[in-house]
């Protein structure tokens, strides 16, 4: 058997260490996961109710089109339907425009440190991928708008930006999309949106109607809390979604996912309400961070960033071992942790397990 070249020496993605997993592994009775970015509130009852409707119907294939949910997010967002397309995740979508528009010998831009979809799916269509070094954390635009070449396909741009949960600000995106070529696909991936409280964040959906290029890729899997059912979406001008509508699998997404996120959708308070907790949540974690000296990233979704001042692999053992997943192993930030945003009870025990790892590797004075 020979597979595409391009793929042999691709890594396979690595997701959260699961809670059952870890427990069998170290014999624990209680395990905190917050490595996936998961909403510790669960999800709306409405979704919840949705999806027991949808039993009865378990046996029939679901609307290839997501008709209604189509509808629904094109209201919610103010745009028409055929500029909509869903994906199972936000992460299918990315694939869909790799495999729509890039071919060996094109080039895409991305950051250094970003979701590493993006370089997935370019390695599989043997593209070549232009990584551009974050600055502080952050997106370089100026720098990656130097590193568009005439083979340029589709620059990525994570906003908020997973792992670091940094944002560019409307100023600066609406400067960098306005110099793009039109001919070069900008991918906004705004699967923490929801999570944002800064007034600065980029009016994409303005951008997304002026500048023909611009695709938005949004989520249910994480302020709407429905993970597990894999639905997400792209938003951009009807001619770009329908070139990547031509690569996308029919019956892609089910059809209790396509109920739930539109009960979801519709379920603002439940929306509003994680995103006050997780502000809320933010906030704490910031200042037991200072009182222990940890310099972290500013952070707009439902993570931060932190640097534990130690190997990230040491302190993900170390954190593992007392019953807190955690994320680790970033090329370009060895000694950082992503943590998720959790609970009071969940962050209060992250914390307490965090000093004992850096208090036993004499890290803290």
């Amino acid at each position: 058997m020979q597979p595409k070249q391009s793929i042999v020496s691709l890594p396979v993605y690595q997701p959260g260490k699961p809670i059952e997993e870890v427990k069998r592994e170290l014999g624990l009775k209680e395990v905190i996961k917050l490595a996936s970015n998961e909403n510790p509130f669960g999800s709306s009852e409405h979704a919840k109710a949705a999806i027991m409707k949808e039993l009865d119907h378990i046996s029939i294939y679901p609307d290839s089109f997501s008709t209604d949910l189509t509808a629904a997010v094109a209201a919610y967002l103010g745009v028409e339907r055929d500029q909509i397309i869903f994906g199972a995740g936000s992460d299918e979508v990315i694939l869909m425009l790799a495999r729509a528009f890039l071919t060996p010998g094109d080039e895409t831009v991305m950051a250094d440190e970003t979701f590493s979809q993006y370089r997935h799916n370019a390695v599989i269509e043997g593209a070549t991928i232009v990584e551009v070094p974050l600055k502080d954390g952050v997106h370089d635009l100026t720098a990656m708008l130097a590193a568009i070449t005439e083979r340029t396909k589709i620059v990525w741009v994570c906003n908020p930006n997973n792992p670091t949960g940094t944002i560019v600000r409307h100023a600066e995106l609406e400067a960098f999309i306005r110099q793009v070529p039109s001919n070069v696909i900008v991918a906004l991936d705004e699967a923490y949106i929801e999570y944002v409280t800064d007034e600065a964040f980029p009016d994409s959906l303005a951008l997304m109607r002026e500048f023909k290029n611009v695709i938005l890729l949004r989520t249910f899997s994480k302020i709407h809390g429905l993970a597990s059912l894999r639905i997400g979406y792209g938003a951009g001008h009807a001619d770009l979604i329908r070139m990547v509508n031509q690569v996308r699998e029919p019956f892609n997404t089910t059809r209790m996912a396509q109920a739930a996120a539109a009960a979801s959708l519709a379920d603002t308070d439940f929306v509003s309400g994680c995103r006050d907790r997780n502000a809320a949540g933010r906030a704490y974690l910031y200042g037991e961070f200072d009182r222990l000296g940890l310099h972290y990233f500013e952070a707009h979704g439902n993570f931060i960033m932190v640097d534990v001042k130690m190997p990230s692999a040491q302190a993900f053992d170390g954190l593992l071992r007392r019953g807190v997943i955690s994320r680790a192993r970033w090329a370009h930030h060895p000694t950082y942790i992503r943590i998720t945003i959790g609970s009071p009870e969940q962050n209060e025990a992250f914390v307490a397990a965090l000093e004992a790892v850096l208090t036993e590797a004499a890290v803290l004075g």
